[in-house]
């Protein structure tokens, strides 16, 4: 009985864990200095595609050991050698990700292939413990075999690119994670996750990132005090805390954490979630930057800001709680307020001090928005 209850228990995050996601920051304020490589009035082309694809491959990278430490963790010395193995890996990879990252591609591979493989072979020390056959054996297997090919694929990325000096194969090998954990990996899985723990850790990440978010508004700061830097700094600031306040929305007052769910289509979701907020922090910096031309600057940040939103408004509605009103109909409030925000942004792209004003208000907007459907959805749950 004793045993039964503590299985039921709901899994708590452990200090590890943030720990763990520390480092993820600091990769992805490495990756954010890719884009720092300018040509013809925006970001190279190269450099951008190696950002978005590092930035979704450490995302990834998170997603898989959060997923695993949610089914199997167990708090052993064994799990904890094995995330600190990944943690020193992640440091090569953060080193590789640089300006001149062809240089370092191939370190950047073989560690990030290594974490992978580490979290297979932790997927293969379960498999030979489980003693029944059945869901939990073939899900085991379906995450393993996910793992070892996508490492596969990597490692062949390298000799790839020193023939061809093309980065398409990596990815290859990330979209190939992904759709395979979609598609495959979520199979019978819903009875072993622990939706709330998931949940929770999701949230801390995202946390962890409008930090990184909010440090990024320092650039608006020029030394000497000035009413035009404190002003834009202001607005991005006002602007982090209604990204902020609208995603607490969601998590506190949409989503549900009761339900049973394989939880990984929330992770995949987060993944771009994460995406879309670095592409705001860079946005955001962007508009203090006078390599970018207006009109690439004012579509990134434009871009970027739908991103989140589409992607918080998927998340809603895979995962929301019993609501008392149309889902639909809220989309609908938020579109005419996006299309509004899309329309005037571009109109009034000249007037930069206009235009981050113009951002705070659409912001907060989507927020009281959302906070007047979560309050239905509260009261209906109720």
């Amino acid at each position: 009985m004793k045993r039964e209850l503590s299985e039921n228990r709901e899994k708590k995050v452990e200090y590890i864990e943030l720990i763990y996601d520390l480092i993820f920051v600091y990769v992805i304020g490495r990756n954010n200095a890719l884009l720092r490589v300018f040509s013809g009035g925006f970001v190279a082309g190269e450099a951008f595609l190696a950002y978005v694809m590092t930035t979704l491959a450490v995302i990834q990278i998170w997603n898989y050991s959060t997923y695993y430490i949610n089914i199997y963790g167990k708090r052993s010395v064994r799990e904890h050698v094995f995330l600190f193995v990944n943690m020193f890996l992640l440091y090569f990879v953060g080193e590789g990700t640089r300006s001149d990252w062809q240089g370092y591609h191939a370190q950047y591979h073989i560690a990030w292939a290594l974490i992978l493989v580490n979290i297979g072979v932790q997927y293969l020390i379960e498999w030979r413990v489980q003693r029944r056959a059945g869901a939990p054996r073939k899900q085991t297997v379906r995450m393993m075999t996910i793992l070892f090919v996508e490492a596969a694929v990597i490692l062949a990325a390298i000799p790839v690119f020193r023939l061809t000096h093309t980065t398409w194969v990596s990815l290859a090998a990330v979209l190939f994670g992904m759709g395979a954990v979609l598609l495959v990996g979520q199979r019978g899985s819903g009875s072993l996750v622990d939706f709330p723990h998931l949940s929770e850790r999701a949230m801390l990440y995202v946390v962890f990132t409008f930090g990184e978010m909010i440090i990024a508004v320092v650039s608006y700061f020029e030394g000497e005090f000035s009413l035009r830097s404190t002003y834009f700094a202001l607005m991005a600031f006002l602007i982090v805390v209604g990204l902020f306040l609208s995603y607490g929305v969601f998590y506190d007052r949409i989503i549900d954490r009761e339900n049973k769910t394989s939880g990984l289509a929330y992770m995949l979701l987060h993944i771009f979630l994460v995406f879309a907020m670095n592409n705001i922090t860079n946005g955001l910096q962007f508009m203090r930057e006078d390599e970018v031309d207006l009109l690439p600057k004012v579509l990134f940040l434009i871009g970027s800001f739908v991103l989140y939103f589409c992607i918080l408004f998927a998340v809603g509605r895979s995962h929301a709680m019993t609501r008392c009103r149309r889902y639909g109909r809220l989309c609908v409030k938020a579109g005419t307020a996006g299309a509004a925000f899309i329309l005037l942004m571009i109109l009034l792209r000249g007037e930069m001090t206009v235009n981050i004003a113009l951002t705070a208000v659409f912001v907060f907007a989507m927020f009281a928005i959302l906070r007047q459907y979560g309050d239905t959805a509260v009261c209906l749950a109720e």
